[in-house]
Order: C-alpha cells, then structure tokens, then sequence
C-alpha cells in the first residue's frame, strides 16, 4: 500500500456550487496493489486507489511504465478508483465547466499520484512469495440500494479474492468488488477521506486480516446505487457503520473460502468506439434546468422526505449540467473531451476460473447483471483504466431523464455494446484450470 493523500489543502470534488477545500484529513488515501503470477509466466496486476477517478491518460502512462519494469502486459494491468468525493480532482469534467468553484486537476498531484501507483506495484512484485488463492462470494445487505427506486434493481453480492501464503496460510491481500456510490460524506464534510469503504479496510484490518494485508477496494457497477435511501445522516459515523456492516459481511465469508493453487493467470483487452449523445438546443435545457431547479425548491419549502429532496437536488445539478453540456457540444469543447475517452477499453483479467472485467465509467447495475447472467463467475469492475465524462444509463432511465441521463455524454445504447463486446471477450479468455492446468504461484 502507498499514500495517495495530498500535502496541502485540496478542492474536494464531487458536489458543485461548494468552496470545498479540505480542512484537514480524516483518513488518509491509498494505493492497494495484488501481484499474480504463474509459473507459466501468466500475470495481473491490481491497482485500486482512493480516487475519485483514474483518469484514461493517468491510467494509460502507469501501466506502460509498470509494463516495462516488471514485464506484465499493460492488457493484464487493471487501474481503478473508488470513486470517493471527499478527494481531489482528478479529471476535468467538461460539465462542471459553468461551476466556477471547481477547479481544473493539479497536475503536480497526478504525478504524485502515478509515482505513488508505479511504486505500489513494484513493491508487491518485489514481495512476491509463493501462494495459493480463492473466492467466495458475499452478500452485503442494508449498505445501500438503487438510488431512484430502493426496490430497484442492485447487486449486493461482493466477491471477495484472497491470496495466502503456501508457507504460513497468513493472508497476504484480499481483493473485494462492491457496486455502491461511497457517497455518505457530503458538500458539508471538509475532512480528506475514503468514505465508507475506509471503514470497511480497516475493520477487515482491525481481526478478520492482518494489519498489514492489503485490502483491495473495487467498486462495481453503482451508477445507480447509492447509500441515500439506507443512512440516517451523513456522518463520518454513518460512513463508519456502512463500512463495518460491509466489513462484517465480507468477514463472514473469510472461514468458507478454499484455496487453489496451479491456477492461470491472464489478461486481454478490447477497444470499442462509443456513440455519442446528440443534445438539444441550449434555449431548450435552458428552460429544463430552470424547471428542475423549481421543483427541488418547492419539495424543500414544503419539508418533503430528505431522500426525496435529494434526488430532485441531483435532477437539479444534472439539469444543469446538461446545459453546458450543450454549450459545450456547439462550441467544440465536447467533441475534444469525447476524443480524449475513446476508444473505451474493455478489459478481462482471469484468475483460474474466475473472470474480472474492468469498464472505463460508471455503469447502471443492469448492465454488470447481464454480463454476469451469462457468465456467472464473472465480476464487472468500474472506473477502471479510465472515465467517460459521465455515466452510461438504460434507455428507461434516458426517457425519465434522471440525474444520470441528463449529464451523460454517451448515448444509452452503448450499454448494450459493452455488454456484447465484453461477453465476446470473455468467449477468448483461457479455459478453467481443470482444462489446462499449469503450475501457479499467485502472490502480492
């Protein structure tokens, strides 16, 4: 693990129209690695960081220089973030290009940021030991739920890899994907933190694992899920209880786990070029943003339930954004920012018989269920080697206009692409190891 957390006080993004600086720091913000390899000369690497987001050219540079000092492909090289909001820009939004709060990324910080993520990898090379490694599944119940209807659709199951030592069977990383918005702490929080997910690393840390095992934090595909509709405030200890509830549910599944060793590693990637959105005359979102801007007022005069107020505040905000998104699409600043996201790759990353699929963006949770529908074993990963300037939501959720829809860059129809293009891609993925077993050596 490396230390992410910035020197000096930092914007915090993630909410517009709030002077946000950071005040001091509550937990501080890590670089996780997980090193693989076979004896084969099969390998992966992990790199998950307390980041809002992993930019494409950020993500793009640090898996080349890992490449080239340890000899593992980049296809086989997965950099993600886990999407916290209360950490520093990372990618310049072209929505937020109106928010005259919100500053462009530091460039300084992400060079920080890619010497710290190059050093995490390294280093879980140059620890390497001979291990062995398994899965089980979790279920995490009560941490959040689809953000627009908490019936809706979700996924609270939670993978969780680890590998341990053949020596001593002390665990040596746990790897963990979960798909929720770790969006306890809001605009009013000013303390530098992970969010929910710190909570759930350091309960871990704290008995079920070493101290010193890394904790991998992945975050699924939450584009429409979210803690809002489960907290009773947004506290450092409501993100304190979500994490341990995560925690425990993952700890309960620890015990269960069997080990393999002899197992395949290996990786591949597939670029897809998506489609871009066509928006509407400025006069028109215009006229949108002013419309949703009234309703949220109206619901908070009246006192109407804080989840409720809430979503009519984000349809608000993605009102807005759609506005200068459509500002931006007639000057030119649009289609440069849709340059500087495509192709989106797609990657698998196979670990024996499981699959881990990495998605530049954030994703409905419908989109991940029909990949794992088809391919049970297999675990989507979001905000992964990239971004993609917004979310990628349903066509229903287009046609409601929700928050998600309305400052999304890229039509909903790429959804359905992804999923085809990943299930192809997983067609050529290397068979289970009962096919073809080789000789393994999975370590951190």
């Amino acid at each position: 693990m490396t230390d992410l957390t910035p020197a000096a006080s930092v914007f915090l993004f993630g909410y517009p129209h709030v002077p946000r600086m950071s005040t001091g720091v509550h937990d501080r913000l890590e670089c996780a690695a997980l090193y693989l390899r076979e004896e084969a000369g099969g390998a992966a690497i992990f790199l998950a960081n307390d980041l809002i987001f992993a930019g494409r050219e950020l993500a793009r540079d640090v898996r080349r220089r890992i490449a080239a000092a340890t000899g593992v492909p980049a296809a086989a090289i997965m950099v993600t973030a886990t999407h916290t909001h209360s950490g520093p820009v990372t990618v310049d939004y072209v929505s937020n290009g109106a928010d005259a709060i919100v500053p462009r990324a530091d460039p300084a910080y992400l060079r920080f940021v890619e010497e710290r993520m190059v050093e995490a990898a390294l280093r879980a090379v140059q620890r390497a030991e001979p291990a062995e490694i398994g899965l089980a599944v979790a279920e995490a119940a009560g941490v959040g739920t689809n953000r627009h209807d908490p019936a809706g659709p979700a996924d609270p199951e939670v993978p969780v890899l680890v590998a341990r030592s053949r020596a001593t069977r002390a665990p040596l990383a746990c790897m963990v994907v979960y798909a929720m918005h770790p969006t306890v702490l809001h605009e009013d929080s000013t303390l530098i933190s992970g969010d929910f997910p710190h909570f759930t690393r350091r309960f871990l840390q704290a008995g079920p694992l070493p101290a010193d095992c890394p904790v991998l934090y992945h975050n699924g595909a939450s584009g429409n899920q979210s803690p809002r509709h489960v907290t009773k405030a947004n506290t450092f200890a409501e993100a304190e209880r979500l994490g341990e509830l995560l925690g425990r549910s993952i700890a309960g599944v620890l015990p269960g786990i069997k080990y393999l060793s002899g197992v395949r590693v290996s990786g591949r990637v597939e670029e897809l070029e998506l489609q871009p959105r066509e928006f509407p005359g400025v006069a028109a979102v215009v006229a949108a943003e002013r419309a949703a801007r009234e309703l949220f007022e109206r619901l908070r005069r009246e006192g109407a339930p804080r989840p409720l107020v809430r979503t009519a505040e984000c349809d608000w905000f993605g009102a807005e954004e759609t506005a200068e998104l459509a500002r931006a699409a007639a000057d030119g600043r649009l289609a440069a920012a849709v340059r500087r996201c495509l192709p989106a790759e797609l990657q698998v990353i196979a670990i024996g018989p499981w699959r881990f699929v990495g998605w530049p963006g954030e994703y409905f949770v419908e989109y991940a269920l029909a990949v794992r529908a088809q391919s049970p074993q297999t675990f989507v990963i979001t905000m992964a080697n990239g971004e993609l300037q917004g979310y990628i939501v349903t066509a229903e959720a287009a046609a409601r206009g929700v928050y998600e829809a309305t400052n999304a860059v890229f039509r909903p129809e790429n959804g359905p692409r992804v999923v085809a293009a990943t299930l192809a891609l997983l067609q050529r993925c290397h068979e289970p190891p009962s096919a073809a077993p080789a000789g393994g050596k999975p370590a951190v």
